[in-house]
């Protein structure tokens, strides 16, 4: 496989499994996952100039400047174990930040291949979030219809209390699903002007989605793109 052609960006929106396909992904693949809220724990945890400077904002419940993500990005991606490509997750999430990736990329000889998007109704990634409770002893999680425990409101491992996030909350996933739409809306469009998006369906078994997105694979596998 050529180096150009194995970097990849996944799109989805909370709750639309995208951690899930990611992981195989990368594993399909052998390339490493960049997410960028792993990028910040690493650098914040191990007390990098840009994770310093990004506790900073953090801690002032502020927005951390696109310059400390790109910089958090750039160096990630100069690493030995990127040199044949990684797998771009939660970043980027502006038009800005994907033409200073296309940047980055330039600068060590390489491209995007694909964008896969996971596309999931709003009404269901509700669904899934809303139903979901979480035991208050171990952290345990269930979900109303996909998963639930044996007794209701009481955890199946040491019989602790279940409750409903906040996060989970029907009112506050459709917050969270309009903030991502309009980040990622005009990030697919940019994309797809370019010819490079993929759009797959989400709204199925995890294993049908899997198939989905290694037939996109495929099909690059067979123009000769990785």
């Amino acid at each position: 496989m050529s180096v150009e052609s194995r970097f990849l960006i996944l799109l989805g929106p909370p709750m639309s499994g995208k951690g899930t396909q990611a992981a195989r992904l990368t594993q399909l693949l052998g390339i490493p996952q960049i997410s960028s809220g792993d990028l910040f724990r690493d650098n914040i945890k191990n007390q990098t100039n840009l994770g310093l400077e990004a506790k900073k904002y953090m801690d002032r419940g502020d927005l951390v400047p696109d310059e400390i993500t790109i910089g958090m990005v750039k160096e990630r991606l100069h690493r030995e174990d990127c040199l044949e490509g990684a797998l771009l997750d939660g970043f980027p999430r502006t038009i800005p930040q994907a033409e200073t990736l296309d940047e980055i990329l330039a600068g060590v000889d390489a491209s995007l291949a694909v964008v896969i998007s996971i596309a999931v109704p709003e009404d269901v990634l509700v669904e899934r979030a809303s139903g979901r409770r979480i035991c208050r002893t171990c952290g345990q999680s269930y979900h109303l219809k996909f998963d639930p425990p044996k007794e209701s409101g009481k955890c199946d491992k040491d019989g602790g209390e279940l409750y409903q996030r906040e996060d989970d909350k029907a009112e506050t996933v459709r917050q969270r699903l309009a903030v991502y739409q309009a980040q990622t809306s005009p990030l697919a469009e940019f994309y797809r002007a370019r010819g490079i998006l993929q759009e797959v369906n989400g709204d199925q078994l995890i294993d049908n989605v899997a198939e989905d997105i290694q037939q996109v694979i495929n099909q690059l596998v067979n123009k000769g793109a990785v």
